[in-house]
């Protein structure tokens, strides 16, 4: 990737505000193909329901659901199907959300908030991750970039509407610096790596597994950052698929606590399904594993508070429009339910 088009990448921040447009106008994607079909649609006719179950990024417990057919054999009974796809991040997951192509998945903090800000109709059904500083800054080994302050005015590639976005936005506020204060170039992950690589990024903010991939390799290094930030993680179903269909999401969230299960307790055999479905070795996905933990629950207090510290923080440097109380999106009867 020697050249990239800078234009193309930076129209895709103007996803989300088509996605309202979208969804005002009521012209969401109606296509009834067999791959797309909704629950309701399909129920209508008297035929197999189908769920569409989307996989954000590569590395969780649905890629070991999906690959161990966890949901293929629990769906049977509740006269059910699944029907995978697989998106790189949450920005585009919504808009396929939106487009009637995804009934239940999981988004991190910041798609999660921008798509809940915009009135998308989703709402969150449980907690699968606290987030604990999941982000990294990225610099080149021999960067001239040591701290924080060091990012005015570099070009800083990252996905724009993730968790890295919000992540940047935190961590900017406590030294006194706006996102505006940095160029920010946006990239999905598989660009930026290849942006990063040759040279043409001074900084890269990204999740696992870019950020161990890239220091094992020894031509990154970690730009130290002093506050912790919390990204949850949420659990999400679209609203009117969890209305019409409680007992397929209540399901959904049984399976899900089934394969996070088997995650932590075969972590040799789930390194190699996320070899096989990443490219990246079983050794690298070990050392992601070690220090990560797939959770389910319903929505911690420790968990609400960091989410609505977000929606304001976005709200004020006015990457958000639109206030609202975080708690009033989540309903947690479904993850109740699946964990008695």
């Amino acid at each position: 990737m020697a050249n990239i088009n800078w234009k193309k990448k930076a129209g895709f921040v103007l996803i989300l505000t088509s996605l309202v447009a979208t969804v005002l106008a009521g012209c969401g994607d109606k296509s009834k193909d067999s791959s797309t079909t909704s629950a309701s649609a399909a129920e209508s006719n008297g035929d197999t329901i189908k769920v569409n179950i989307a996989i954000n990024g590569g590395i969780n417990a649905l890629t070991v659901a999906r690959e161990k057919k966890l949901y293929e054999e629990a769906f049977k009974k509740l006269n059910a199907e699944v029907v995978w796809s697989k998106f790189p991040s949450g920005p585009p997951l919504l808009e396929a959300l939106v487009a009637g192509r995804v009934d239940l998945s999981f988004l991190g903090d910041g798609a999660a908030i921008t798509g809940l800000s915009n009135k998308l109709p989703f709402q969150i059904i449980g907690l699968n991750s606290l987030g604990k500083s999941n982000s990294t800054i990225l610099v080149p080994k021999d960067s001239s970039i040591q701290k924080l302050e060091d990012l005015k005015g570099k070009k800083v590639g990252l996905a724009k509407g993730t968790v890295a976005n919000v992540y940047l936005i935190k961590v900017l506020k406590e030294i006194g610096l706006k996102q505006s204060d940095v160029n920010l170039i946006n990239l999905q992950a598989d660009d930026a790596q290849a942006a990063f690589e040759s040279g043409q990024l001074d900084a890269w903010i990204v999740w696992d597994p870019y950020v161990t991939l890239n220091l094992n390799k020894g031509k990154a290094r970690a730009i130290p950052v002093d506050t912790e930030v919390l990204s949850p993680g949420s659990l999400i179903a679209q609203t009117d698929f969890a209305k019409k269909h409680p007992e397929i999401v209540v399901e959904f969230l049984k399976v899900y606590k089934q394969a996070s299960d088997y995650e932590l307790a075969h972590k040799d055999e789930s390194a190699k399904i996320f070899e096989e479905q990443t490219k990246i070795p079983a050794d690298v996905i070990k050392q992601i594993l070690d220090r990560s933990e797939p959770i389910l629950s319903p929505y911690t207090q420790q968990a609400l508070d960091a989410q609505q510290a977000t929606v304001d923080i976005l709200l004020e440097s006015k990457y958000i429009k639109h206030s609202f109380v975080f708690k009033d999106a989540v309903s947690d009867s479904f993850v109740t339910e699946a964990l008695k």
